[in-house]
């Protein structure tokens, strides 16, 4: 059987290094698993780069749907309140020119594919009863065009009126977006497409939406591989990374500081006013400004490109703190667990999942920076129940999220479609 992964990337952000991750385990348990991308960042010869026609007329037809794009999105740059945030277009310059060079494949598995798959190309080329496992790493697929909809809950019937576009209009872009997706889905059999949702938090929300509720969906976790991250040495790490041996260091990671959803100002709020005495150094790491917090000393790293580096960074903190307002089942908690890093977060989205209060770390109430700072300081004022809380993290990394338990729930998904898919005419 062989198994094709569409994905925008292969290594840029969240959701491309849980595909490739998925795409690792498959083919450790010995599943045929190749990826299929628009932007490739690793040497991983099993990832196959697409590469555009270079013919004069491919490019003015990508130049002109680039055009026809930026128009559809403009009018709303003065409109939306908080200036205008990526909006997840379900088409793409591309066309249908990257479906003629699809690797061979029995299945196809979707992951974020946004500026990729053009969704109404794809899906009519689609041959009768191929079978297709979506994996959801936001809401978009079932969104007018927002990846996190802030608790909208528009696509529950039809978007429209956007908020985040800071549109009134029923037939908004967002709206069109919405119709398009739903002209495509109703096409599709209700046994050719299996959605995949690694929270339970986004399964829930399948199931109210107007454009998916049809299709069948499991809740498979997101995995880690915790050879790569594993606890390393805390004073090493903290060597290594720039860290006081001393202070008690907690650490925030994103893909973006700025991103109002990953609530880095709700951390900041929560650690302003805490005595300095108690000598906490905050390590944020993502591209951007972070905030200055008068008495808090820390430690800003853009990026980083090396997962075994990364693992010295988390065993380099006492705690990880993810603020995030909505949020998946974000990876860098997952990856804060392989290698005992306690995790404090908002009981949002796909979070309560894996931070399991007393075992793997806290939860505070949505939003409510007081109640972060209190499960904050109430870890770190206890250092033998950090240990406790870190040996246990690692264990239940180790049990419940490895790249091999990931894998085998979604090879048996794989083999029932592919039956199923023989009794297609």
């Amino acid at each position: 059987m062989k198994i094709v992964h569409i994905s925008t990337f292969d290594q840029r952000g969240g959701a491309a290094r849980a595909a490739h991750r998925l795409h690792n385990g498959l083919q450790k348990i010995g599943v045929d698993s190749r990826m299929f991308v628009s932007d490739k960042a690793s040497r991983d010869d099993s990832v196959v780069k697409y590469e555009p026609p270079a013919d004069p007329w491919s490019r003015i037809r990508r130049e002109l749907r680039r055009q026809s794009l930026t128009r559809s999105i403009e009018g709303y740059r003065t409109t939306a309140p908080a200036g205008l945030s990526f909006l997840a277009d379900d088409r793409s310059v591309y066309g249908a020119d990257p479906w003629r060079n699809l690797p061979e494949n029995d299945l196809i598995q979707l992951h974020w594919i946004l500026g990729f798959l053009d969704y109404s190309s794809f899906f009519r080329s689609l041959p009768l009863g191929k079978p297709v496992v979506w994996t959801m790493h936001g809401m978009d697929p079932m969104t007018g065009g927002c990846c996190y909809d802030n608790g909208c809950g528009r696509f529950a019937e039809e978007c429209g009126a956007c908020p985040q576009l800071g549109s009134h209009s029923a037939s908004d872009l967002t709206h069109q977006v919405w119709q398009r997706k739903r002209d495509v889905y109703c096409k599709l059999g209700a046994t050719q497409l299996h959605v995949v949702t690694p929270s339970r938090w986004l399964s829930d929300e399948v199931q109210r939406s107007s454009l998916l509720k049809r299709f069948t969906c499991t809740v498979i976790p997101n995995a880690v591989d915790t050879e790569i991250f594993a606890p390393r040495d805390r004073a090493v790490a903290r060597e290594v990374v720039g860290a006081p041996q001393d202070a008690r260091v907690v650490l925030f990671v994103a893909d973006g500081l700025h991103v109002p959803r990953k609530g880095l100002h709700l951390l900041a709020e929560a650690l302003t006013g805490i005595e300095k005495k108690i000598g906490i150094f905050l390590i944020s790491l993502g591209p951007g400004q972070p905030p200055t917090l008068d008495g808090i000393p820390g430690l800003q790293v853009d990026s980083i490109n090396s997962d075994r580096f990364l693992s010295f960074v988390y065993s380099a903190a006492d705690l990880f703190v993810v603020p995030s307002l909505q949020d998946n089942l974000p990876n860098t908690v997952l990856e804060s667990f392989a290698c005992g890093t306690p995790v404090v977060g908002f009981a949002v989205g796909g979070i309560p999942d894996l931070v399991r209060p007393g075992l793997t770390g806290l939860l505070a109430k949505p939003r409510d920076p007081l109640d972060l700072r209190r499960a904050i300081l109430e870890l770190l004022s206890d250092g033998e129940r950090l240990r406790n809380l870190a040996g246990t993290c690692r264990r239940i990394a180790c049990e419940e999220y490895s790249l091999e338990i990931q894998a085998r729930r979604y090879e048996i998904i794989y083999r029932e479609m592919a039956e199923r898919s023989k009794a297609w005419p």
